[in-house]
């Protein structure tokens, strides 16, 4: 695939026109191919020993999230206490993702006592979910949420500068939250539901890796369609490719629709087949989502004692 883009990577973002060229000069997305692909993959089964890998694979890879206008500090520590210790020796998630103004909260909650090692703290920023603010105030809260102990940011890019055309405005405003990151990893939220087609998912994720994103990721939660499958496997290439094309690796994160053990193992086999095991860590995959852990305890206990447990058995999200 990358044979066939004519401009060099290194001369990409010299100009708005080669930038422009460069995504409009990647192949397009064969959306039947694509749709049919990702529901073939969603029809494999996993049994017995394998599922139960899958399984506590999946946890590992969760961002245990919370978004809502009502959260509170005692929601955000609640939830930390659960991404530490799930329940029957499941192991830790990924991280525990909040508002900017709750990082502090779910620092002091993970770190206090030390039991939170290996959790990472996520916030979302840059106006969340709308990206409508100027990029001041977006550098501005990226660097507070850093200042208060953030691990990661995930930025959501202004779809309608991408939509209108404005590569270049989006490029540079991922630069400069990037800069605002320091040592943080930068997630970048696609939003794919608002990009109505797989070509333009694909040019969004090109331009997120370009401009230094060390995570895709398709959703705020916020919009219907979220982590659809065939988006997520365009998104899969996107990375396998860019890596082919330049050496480094970038992570992917669907987020928002992802409620099911079956969920999360679709996705797993997705990157199995797509881009590779050497995606199959939390390091370079996780799952954004709320409700998706308890349905992983539930099988869990399921597979281990053969009887399942209704969701009252854990405490809630």
């Amino acid at each position: 695939m990358v044979s066939t883009v004519t401009t060099s990577l290194a001369d990409v973002a010299s100009s708005d026109a080669a930038l422009r060229a460069f995504l409009h000069g990647l192949p397009g997305v064969d959306r039947v191919g694509a749709d049919q692909r990702a529901a073939m993959l969603g029809t494999r089964s996993i049994k017995t020993t394998a599922k139960a890998q899958a399984i506590d694979l999946a946890i590992s890879m969760v961002d245990l999230t919370t978004l809502e206008g009502a959260d509170t500090a005692g929601k955000v520590r609640a939830m930390c206490t659960k991404a530490v210790r799930p329940g029957g020796g499941a192991p830790k998630v990924a991280a525990v993702c909040v508002y900017p103004d709750l990082v502090a909260v779910a620092v002091e909650a993970l770190r206090g006592a030390g039991a939170g090692a290996g959790v990472k703290v996520a916030s979302v920023a840059t106006a969340f979910p709308s990206g409508r603010s100027s990029l001041d105030v977006k550098v501005g809260e990226t660097a507070a949420a850093v200042a208060a102990g953030a691990d990661e940011i995930d930025m959501v890019i202004d779809r309608g500068a991408f939509l209108s055309g404005h590569y270049m405005k989006v490029f540079e405003e991922i630069v400069a939250v990037k800069a605002a990151c320091g040592a943080a990893h930068l997630k970048v939220i696609l939003e794919t539901g608002e990009l109505a087609t797989y070509d333009n998912v694909r040019r969004a994720s090109w331009l997120a890796m370009l401009a230094g994103a060390d995570f895709i990721k398709t959703s705020t939660g916020k919009v219907s369609p979220a982590a659809t499958p065939p988006v997520t496997l365009v998104m899969l290439e996107a990375v396998r490719d860019f890596r082919e094309a330049t050496g480094r690796q970038v992570g992917v994160k669907p987020a928002g629709g992802i409620r099911t053990t079956k969920d999360a193992i679709k996705n797993l086999v997705l990157v199995h087949e797509t881009a590779g095991d050497d995606w199959l860590t939390p390091e370079w995959f996780r799952l954004g989502a709320s409700s998706l852990l308890n349905d992983l305890l539930m099988q869990r206990q399921k597979l281990a004692t053969g009887r399942y447990a209704g969701p009252d058995y854990f405490t809630l999200d």
